[in-house]
C-alpha cells in the first residue's frame, strides 16, 4: 500500500502528491464596498450601474445608498452580497430585473479601481507565502503547494490569514489533486469555506453534484447533458465515453468524460507570453442596440476596464485593437484597428474600440460583445504613454432612440 499524507494524498515514487489550490476571494466587488460600508454587513447589496466619479459621488449626482427600487435605467450588476444572491440576485443581471426581485437591496455603484488596489493587495500577500501562482484574473488564482512539506489544511488557513490581514476580506480556497477539482472544491462551502479533497474522495463529494458545477460546461451543453439524462457528475462519469463523444465531438466528449472522472493534467501557467488579451460577456437576455443602449453602453465601458486591468496587471499595453459581436441570430462579427502606438489605459482603448463599433451595422439585437488588445509589447519597451481621451469622447456609438 502507498504511503499516504495527514491529507489524504500518496506519495508515488518518492515524489510529492500535485497538491493545486484555488483561491477565490468572496464575493470581491461587494466586499470591497463593504469595507467602505461596514454598516451595510448582512444585508442585500448589489454592485453596479452608475459609475462613482472620484470624489465618490455618482455620475448623476444622486446619494450612493440607492435602493434597488429606485433605479431607472437599463444597467447591470457586477456583483452582489451573499444575501441579495439569496434573494435570486445575481452578476450580469439586469437592475431592473433585480429591483423586481429585491426592490429593498441597497444599490452602490462599482469602482473598479479599488478592485484593482485589492487585488494586487490579496496576490501580494499570497505570494509572501506560495510564490508558484497562476493568476486568473482580478480575484482568484491558482497555487502550487506540492513541495510544501507543510499539511494542506493548516497551510490553507495560513494563506487565508495572510489575505485577512492584508484585506480585511474572506476568500475560499479548494485543494485537491489538479486545477479542475481545486476550483470545483472553492466553490463548495462559501463564503469563508476551505475544502480539501483526498484522492479517494471524488466518488463521495464530487459525483453527487450537479454537471454544471465543472468549469467548461456551460448552459446549452448542461440542457443537451439533462435532455440524455445526465443530471449530476457521477452521472456522467457512468456515461460511456463514446455515447459523449457522438453528441459532443471527439475533442470535448473527450474531455467531459475526463473531467467527471477528475482527470485534469494542465499545469500551473505562471508566465507565458499572451498574444492578445481580451474580455467578453454574454447577456442574459438579447440586448436591443437601441432601447438597451445604457446598459451595453455600461458593459462596454467594464469590459475596456477589465481589459485594461488585465494588461496593467501582466505589464502590457497594445496596439491592435478589436470588437467582437455575437447578434441574435449567432452570427459573430469581429473588427479591429492598429493603432500607431501602444496603449492600456482603459479611456484609450475604449475610445479605439468605439471607432472599430462605427464600422458594423448595428441592425439586430446582440447577445454577446466583447473587447481585444493584441499586438502586444511589455509597457517598458512602449514608445509612448497614451494619449489621454479627449472629455466627451466615451460615449458608445450605438444609434440613439
Amino acid at each position: 500500500m502507498l504511503p499516504a499524507r495527514a491529507d489524504g494524498h500518496c506519495l508515488v515514487d518518492g515524489m510529492p502528491p500535485r497538491r493545486i489550490a484555488h483561491l477565490d476571494m468572496d464575493a470581491f466587488f461587494a466586499s470591497v464596498e463593504l469595507l467602505r460600508y461596514p454598516q451595510l454587513r448582512g444585508q442585500a447589496v448589489a454592485v453596479g450601474g452608475r459609475r462613482r466619479r472620484t470624489d465618490g459621488s455618482s455620475t448623476d449626482g444622486a446619494h450612493r445608498l440607492a435602493r434597488l427600487r429606485d433605479y431607472v435605467g437599463r444597467g447591470v450588476l457586477t456583483t452582489a452580497t451573499y444575501e441579495a444572491r439569496a434573494l435570486g440576485v445575481s452578476s450580469g443581471m439586469g437592475i431592473m430585473k433585480a429591483a423586481r426581485l429585491a426592490p429593498e437591496a441597497i444599490l452602490l455603484p462599482a469602482d473598479f479601481a479599488a478592485y484593482r488596489h485589492y487585488s494586487r493587495l490579496f496576490k501580494a500577500a499570497v505570494a509572501s507565502i506560495v510564490p508558484t501562482i497562476e493568476d486568473r484574473g482580478i480575484d482568484e488564482i491558482y497555487l502550487d503547494l506540492s513541495e510544501f512539506d507543510e499539511q494542506s489544511r493548516p497551510l490553507a488557513q495560513s494563506l487565508k490569514e495572510a489575505v485577512r490581514q492584508a484585506t480585511g476580506l474572506s476568500c475560499s480556497i479548494g485543494i485537491a489533486a489538479n486545477k479542475l477539482l481545486a476550483k470545483m472544491c472553492s466553490d463548495l462551502d462559501k463564503p469563508d469555506g476551505l475544502t480539501v479533497l483526498a484522492d479517494d474522495e471524488l466518488v463521495t463529494r464530487i459525483w453527487p453534484l450537479p454537471v454544471r458545477k465543472i468549469n467548461g460546461i456551460g448552459p446549452k451543453a448542461g440542457e443537451r447533458l439533462q435532455a440524455m439524462g445526465v443530471q449530476t457528475i457521477g452521472d456522467l462519469a457512468r456515461t460511456e465515453r463514446h455515447l459523449l463523444q457522438q453528441q459532443f465531438g471527439a475533442g470535448y466528449g473527450a474531455w467531459l468524460h475526463d473531467a467527471a472522472h477528475g482527470i485534469d493534467d494542465r499545469p500551473l501557467i505562471t508566465v507565458h507570453e499572451p498574444k492578445s488579451i481580451s474580455r467578453e460577456t454574454t447577456f442574459e437576455r438579447d440586448l436591443d442596440v437601441r432601447h438597451d443602449r445604457q446598459a451595453l453602453s455600461e458593459i462596454f465601458s467594464e469590459l475596456c476596464e477589465r481589459v485594461a486591468d488585465d494588461l496593467r496587471r501582466q505589464g502590457y499595453s497594445g496596439r491592435t485593437i478589436g470588437i467582437k459581436l455575437r447578434f441574435a441570430d449567432f452570427e459573430t462579427v469581429t473588427r479591429d484597428q492598429t493603432l500607431p502606438m501602444a496603449i492600456g489605459e482603459a479611456p484609450a482603448i475604449r475610445r479605439a474600440a468605439g471607432e472599430c463599433l462605427r464600422r458594423v451595422i448595428l441592425d439586430r439585437r446582440l447577445r454577446l460583445l466583447g473587447v481585444r488588445v493584441s499586438a502586444l509589447s511589455t509597457v517598458a519597451s512602449s514608445s509612448a504613454p497614451a494619449p489621454s481621451p479627449r472629455q466627451g469622447q466615451l460615449a458608445l456609438e450605438f444609434p440613439d432612440d
